[in-house]
């Protein structure tokens, strides 16, 4: 069974739904949105099967809790 929309993809299984995953198993970044440290979060959350999105991910530049 696939892990990874990509490995489901490869597999040819259209209709993948990864398992749920709750926000306490995976970090959030504070990596600017569209910089290339957020792009390499995002690729390796997708590698792994999680969500790309995690709640306390930053969102702007002015997150200043995160700063």
């Amino acid at each position: 069974m696939a892990n990874s929309v990509l490995e489901a993809i490869k597999e040819g299984i259209w209709d993948f739904e990864p398992e749920e995953t709750k926000e306490e198993q995976y970090s959030s970044t504070p990596a600017m949105p569209g910089s290339s440290s957020k792009l390499e979060v995002l690729a390796e959350r997708l590698a792994q099967g999680l969500p790309l999105w995690h709640p306390e991910d930053r969102q702007t530049y002015n997150d200043a809790d995160l700063d």
